[in-house]
This record gives C-alpha cells, sequence and structure tokens, in this order.
C-alpha cells in the first residue's frame, strides 16, 4: 500500500468550518450515536466535508472534524490517509478513478491510461481548465464489464480509449452521460447478450433439488 501524505502547505486553504447547512446535518450524523461514540459518525463527516472542500480533504478540514467530534487529529488524520476514499490533494471538478487491477489491465486498462494522459495530463495533477484530474486506483468492483473507471460517484464501463475521451467531453460541456455500462448491454449480464454458462434448464426447475431430496430419503 502507497504512503498517502497530506497535501503540500502552499495549496492548503487558511480555514475550514461547515457551511450551516453541513453543521446542521452533522449534528443529526452525531445524534445516530450513543453518548461516549460520537467518534462512530467520523467517517460520514470526514465524507461530507470532502464534498465541501471540492472533493479533497485540507488538512483544515481534518482538523475541524476532529473538534466536532472531540477525537485528536492524529485519530482522524490516521483514517483520512488510510482509507483511499479519501482525496488528499485538490482535483479536478470531475475526478477519474481508473481501475488498474487485473481482469480491468487484461481487458484494456493499460490503453485508458494512455488516453487520459494525453487527454488531461500526468497522473494527480489538475488539468489547466480544472475540470480533471486522474488517478489509477486498485478494483471497484466491476470486473465482469472491465476496463471501468469511477468518475465522481459514478461508474463508467465496458470502456474504450474514444468512449472514455467523448464521456469527458460530454462532462466537460455539460452535456448528459449515462453511467453503468457503454456498450449496450443492461448491468452485467454477458457481452453481446447470450448466455454462456448455467445454461440447464434443470438448475432452476427444482429437479435437481428433487433428485437430491430423493436420495437422502432413500438412505433413511
Amino acid at each position: 500500500m502507497s504512503v498517502r501524505r497530506l497535501a503540500p502547505p502552499e495549496v492548503q486553504p487558511a480555514e475550514f468550518v461547515f457551511t450551516p447547512e453541513n453543521a446542521a446535518w452533522a449534528s443529526q450524523q452525531i445524534a445516530k450515536y450513543p453518548e461516549g461514540r460520537q467518534a462512530s459518525a467520523v467517517i460520514p463527516l470526514l465524507w461530507r466535508a470532502q464534498a465541501q472542500a471540492g472533493g479533497w480533504l485540507p488538512q483544515r478540514a481534518i482538523e475541524h472534524v476532529a473538534g466536532i467530534l472531540g477525537m485528536n487529529y492524529i485519530r482522524v488524520l490516521e483514517i483520512a490517509t488510510f482509507y483511499t476514499m479519501f482525496a488528499l490533494e485538490p482535483v479536478g471538478r470531475f475526478f477519474v478513478q481508473l481501475c488498474g487491477t487485473t481482469h480491468c489491465m487484461v481487458c484494456g486498462a493499460h490503453d485508458l491510461r494512455e488516453a487520459l494522459r494525453g487527454f488531461v495530463g500526468p497522473e494527480r495533477t489538475v488539468s489547466a481548465d480544472g475540470n480533471f484530474s486522474w488517478l489509477e486506483v486498485e478494483c471497484l468492483g466491476a470486473c465482469c464489464n472491465a476496463p471501468m473507471v469511477q468518475i465522481n460517484d459514478d461508474y463508467y464501463e465496458d470502456l474504450t480509449p474514444e468512449i472514455l475521451i467523448n464521456l469527458l467531453k460530454d462532462l466537460a460541456a455539460g452535456r448528459p452521460v449515462k453511467p453503468g455500462p457503454q456498450q449496450g448491454r443492461h448491468a452485467a449480464e454477458p457481452a453481446g447478450g447470450k448466455l454462456t454458462s448455467l445454461t440447464d434448464p434443470s438448475l432452476y426447475d427444482g429437479s435437481v433439488v428433487g433428485a437430491w431430496r430423493a436420495r437422502f430419503a432413500q438412505k433413511d
């Protein structure tokens, strides 16, 4: 696991305080836990702080959450640096997380990586217009629809370099985009729509289960 550090001081904001709306939301989250267990709300509060800060967690935001929950700063910092769902440096308006684990790698993640480098720039840098940044991450759990990326909160699957770059252009232009598979299939159904496994009707009509029951009954 790579070392995760806070962004350098020159990009850190001087202060961070929850907006009144987020402060009220935080109070509601904390109230869900019994007295003495308020620290259990640390992850949702950090998540909300990241959203308010523009998609990343400044040091002041981590300190603010620690203060609200009465936790030592180091404990909250440990959480923020452990979970990769928290970005510790500024990100673009559209933050692309590219899955580079085995299945996506075999199915074309390398080509997506090169496309992102050419369209956005180097990994972990924000494009000049502020729209994009990207990061290669570990498995995002959509292996059957590889290769795929997560952009902000949505998954985009069955990608090619051309499809990915067109998605980014549409997002930047404010045009509607459709999360999920991008080449016609629904959810995680087989590519091409043709079943190739578990096609024996006896798996579903109860006859197999009945046969096993009969065997057990004979033994009795």
